[in-house]
């Protein structure tokens, strides 16, 4: 017999009577509002197409690598899962995908996964029991009729999501075409991009020299050149901004920043170009990058965001069959302080410069990063990221930078994620947990209600369009 799929109007909130109830009163003050989702990688063409999706496996398992990293931790092949690989898209039956995933959904017990797709099960298709192997038929059935109906296609389920604006994540090379054609159409959902460089920023990225090659071919410039090179930077800045940008993204390895003179800089880029480098040498570049960015922000304005510290494909096997971004990256240990430092002796005060701090070590939390944020006022500390994108890490990001950082040197939520469908349920969960947070400081008679209920709200919605410009 099927297990009843219920979601507890109270998931999340403290089990003890009386803070439960304050977490009730202020989750009520934001469950309504709308989504500011700022920064993610969902895809433009979505929403410039409008087309319905295909089927369950295509749509919700087989771009997630939340999911299927964790079943291939337990032996299963990414190719029964339909995940493309470098050879082209995944050749598995889309059911038979779905069936072998739900046989193994009792894996994700106790993690986010559990949370955002029973989520997306119940209140966005009305699945009404739980995913399992006896079950797997009709949850598939049930999600590939609902997926084509007009009801379905991404414009509509963005308005029915009630988000106010989402930002996709796009790469130097992109033509932009799917922003433009959103922009020109007669929709009214608010959709826009961010400038992420790191293939043309990186030398030790596999695709450095080629997207070189056409970062030149786009802009123009001779981007061998080092100024030739820094001002196809600022046109694509430009060309991003025209649909929308607020903000560049930097998915470096570490933190690291330079400030080298002129000389300098022009020298090491001489050898990035003509190569190879070493590894220290690609690190300094990397850094001084870092700094060049921050100084096209102060003139044009766009909000830096840093996400250091993951071992990018660390599965060097999987990473040859089947490329990047396939849940092989691992969090590294990753200094602020120091790593900063020339960025900020060269800008942490400007009031033009506003830089948003991620980081994959909780480690860093209290002793670097909320003093750093807690002082400089270029900076704004991210929410808890991709590894700690769950209850307890939320939690955890709280209890460890509030008293030093306070709420306001936070950026409230983003989602991060590719799962388009998946969005209500994520900046549920964190809006839950901040209701729960706060709710424990107005028991303890540590703020007043009144008080958690403006915060609350903040987190929620102003934060965000405030610290990315929107």
């Amino acid at each position: 017999m099927a297990t009843p799929l219920v979601l507890h109007p109270d998931r999340l909130f403290p089990a003890e009577p009386t803070i439960r109830a304050i977490a009730r009163r202020l989750y009520a003050e934001v469950s309504g509002l709308p989504i500011i989702s700022p920064h993610g990688h969902t895809d433009p063409a979505w929403f410039a197409t409008d087309a319905n999706w295909s089927d369950p496996t295509s749509l919700l398992l087989a771009p997630d690598h939340y999911l299927y990293r964790m079943l291939h931790s337990q032996g299963v092949a990414l190719e029964a899962l339909g995940v493309p690989s470098r050879s082209g898209p995944g050749a598995a039956d889309p059911r038979e995908a779905w069936r072998l995933f739900a046989g193994h959904f009792h894996l994700f017990r106790g993690t986010p996964s559990s949370l955002w797709l029973n989520h997306v099960f119940a209140e966005v298709f009305g699945v009404d029991v739980v995913l399992d192997a006896g079950t797997a038929d009709h949850v598939y059935d049930v999600i590939d009729a609902a997926l084509a109906t007009p009801a379905f296609r991404p414009r509509a389920l963005f308005d029915r999501f009630n988000i106010e604006l989402i930002a996709t994540t796009e790469g130097p090379t992109d033509s932009l075409q799917h922003h433009r054609t959103i922009r020109d159409s007669d929709w009214g959902g608010r959709v826009v991009t961010a400038y992420r460089p790191d293939p043309v920023i990186d030398p030790e990225h596999e695709q450095f020299a080629g997207a070189l090659a056409r970062f030149g071919e786009i802009t123009g410039e001779d981007v061998r050149d080092w100024q030739g090179y820094l001002r196809a930077h600022r046109a694509r800045r430009a060309d991003f901004m025209a649909v929308g940008a607020t903000s560049s993204d930097h998915g470096h390895p570490t933190a690291a920043t330079a400030n080298l003179s002129a000389a300098e800089a022009e020298a090491l880029f001489d050898k990035v170009v003509s190569g190879p480098v070493s590894a220290a040498e690609a690190e300094l570049f990397r850094a001084q990058m870092l700094t060049e960015m921050a100084r096209m922000s102060l003139d044009d304005g766009l909000v830096m965001q840093i996400h250091p510290g993951s071992f990018r494909n660390h599965n060097r096997r999987l990473f040859e069959t089947h490329g990047r971004d396939k849940g092989a990256d691992i969090p590294t240990r990753t200094d602020y302080v120091h790593a900063l430092k020339p960025l900020l002796d060269a800008f942490g005060a400007d009031p033009r410069l506003s830089v948003i701090l991620f980081t994959l070590d909780e480690s860093a939390y209290a002793r670097e990063l909320a003093p750093l944020a807690g002082h400089y006022p270029c900076l704004k500390l991210g929410p808890a990221w991709w590894f700690h994108d769950s209850p307890e890490g939320m939690r955890r990001f709280r209890e460890m930078t509030t008293e030093t950082a306070g709420f306001y040197n936070t950026v409230g939520f983003n989602d991060d994620t590719r799962a388009f469908l998946s969005i209500p349920a994520r900046h549920d969960v964190a809006r839950r947990v901040d209701c729960a947070f706060l709710a424990r400081l107005v028991a303890e008679h540590r703020i007043g209600e009144d008080e958690a209920a403006e915060v609350v709200v903040d987190l929620a919605y102003r934060l965000p369009k405030q610290a990315y410009r929107l």
